[in-house]
């Protein structure tokens, strides 16, 4: 595929002064996406009839990290606990009334492999409270919410809990194999002869660690190696993405200073200080970005450590019900959660073209259009990848022959594009990010005087997901 892609953008301009000059062009939308773009939207609503109106009361993460600073000495449970903790505090919702709470995570704890449970008792729900955790890579709180939607639709439960929480800080590692086979069987050992007998096979090749894989299973190529072959398919140059990236520090660094990231809240880390703001939002200058040498593809790649996302320690949570019941119970919810998909490509060529596919699937479900989308908020795992989405959004040739679709949905112009900045600079806690892309969508929605967006993100496996969030009528 990435040699049919990269005849297919042969004829696309990639010198550095050519990306200079039209990097915003290059981005934008289609003249015809854009001539509809001003046209007066529909405000229809997209409640549908006989199926359960369900929204987000409330949305919360504590602040996002990166991995190796505060959080380091904490687990995976504490972070996911202090956000279910500011959840009950901003939103002063009784334990009792959560029927179910659902969280996702990645790099799961092995003494707490159903986080969701420990996090939940920790915080004070009670015991008779279910829980349970999932994992789908980058989209594992996006799959908790959807999995609450699912339940609350249902009718199983009129309350639901998700969240996320990914803790890079602390990684488990773990021995040899062939040690903890020796281990396993030295444990069932009887007799001290079979015990020394065991003992007296075990060579210093057994005490090599087992670290967590940073490879895609099926492929062994890792994401960053994806992003750099992608960015080289849709010829994406390194001036491109250094600037996208210095784009999204530079808003994330306005947002957060204009007060707008209404989604955090503090967190007392045990011996130490109150953490009340995320610490990876750095602008820099294209000068010093164009310093960095490619992470991944040596020497030629383009994908560096300052165009993508960082290891990132965080958790979020948002309180899902049904519209009656948030009514019933006095709350003004802030959104709707409408349509969404999830979708799965070849995780060789396509691992990160995830949005690519869902976008066009999740607005003909809802019945819209581009133009009809007033935000998005697209998961930034690489610069590279966001902009190879957004030509590949804008490609009537990549639709025709790899989509099956008769014409290209178009690319989100920038102006509605991650305006408060996205995972490269907010930073990229696996299992919690989506969280964050709802209820910043519903807040930028709230602000910006919107009524529907769309959030999108990839996934490794080659798997991604979309989702429609409507604006809660003010």
């Amino acid at each position: 595929m990435t040699s049919m892609l990269t005849r297919a953008v042969r004829n696309l301009p990639a010198s550095s002064a050519w990306a200079a000059r039209a990097f915003a062009r290059s981005l934008s939308c289609s003249s015809q996406l854009q001539a509809a773009a001003v046209q007066p939207k529909s405000k229809k609503t997209l409640a549908k009839s006989g199926v359960k109106n369900i929204v987000v009361v409330e949305g919360v993460r504590i602040p996002f990290l990166q991995s190796g600073t505060t959080y380091a000495d904490l687990m995976p449970h504490d972070l996911a606990r202090a956000a279910l903790l500011g959840l009950l505090n901003r939103t002063s919702v009784p334990r009792d009334v959560v029927d179910y709470i659902v969280y996702g995570t990645v790099i799961q704890e092995v003494k707490t492999s159903n986080v969701a449970r420990e996090a939940a008792l920790g915080a004070g729900f009670s015991d008779k409270t279910p829980a349970h955790t999932v994992t789908m890579a980058c989209i594992s709180s996006n799959q908790a919410m959807t999995t609450g939607v699912g339940m609350i639709a249902a009718g199983q439960c009129d309350v639901v809990v998700a969240g996320g929480v990914e803790l890079m800080s602390d990684v488990p590692i773990r021995h040899s194999r062939k040690m903890r086979k020796t281990m396993l069987t030295l444990n069932r050992a009887k007799t001290l002869g079979q015990k020394l007998s065991l003992i007296s096979k075990i060579r210093p090749a057994h005490f090599a660690p087992e670290l967590p894989a940073v490879a895609e299973f099926s492929t062994s190529e890792t994401m960053g190696h994806s992003a750099d072959r992608l960015a080289a398919a849709f010829a994406v140059s390194r001036l491109e993405q250094d600037e996208y990236a210095l784009r999204s520090h530079t808003l994330a660094k306005k947002a957060q200073d204009g007060g707008l990231l209404l989604d955090v809240v503090p967190f007392k880390v045990p011996g130490k200080d109150t953490v009340t703001k995320d610490n990876g939002i750095r602008p820099s200058s294209m000068e010093q970005m164009g310093k960095l040498k490619p992470a991944f593809i040596k020497p030629h790649g383009t994908v560096t450590a300052a165009n993508s996302s960082f290891l990132t320690d965080g958790a979020s949570a948002v309180l899902l019900m049904a519209e009656e019941k948030a009514l019933a119970l006095g709350y003004k919810p802030k959104a709707y959660l409408r349509d969404f998909v999830y979708v799965s490509q070849d995780p060789k060529d396509q691992l990160l073209l995830g949005p690519t596919y869902a976008t066009p699937k999740v607005l003909e479900k809802a019945g819209l259009s581009m133009a009809d989308i007033d935000v998005f908020e697209f998961h930034e795992a690489f610069a590279g990848q966001i902009l190879a989405n957004l030509k590949a959004m804008d490609s009537d040739w990549f639709a025709q022959n790899y989509m099956g679709r008769k014409s290209k949905v178009g690319a989100p112009p920038l102006e509605k594009f991650n305006t408060w900045g996205g995972s490269l600079s907010l930073g990229h806690p696996f299992g919690a990010t989506g969280c964050r892309l709802v209820i910043t969508a519903a807040h930028r929605l709230k602000k910006e005087g919107g009524q529907y967006g769309l959030v999108a993100a990839c996934a490794a496996g080659g798997q991604g997901h979309a989702m429609i969030v409507e604006l809660y009528p003010q």
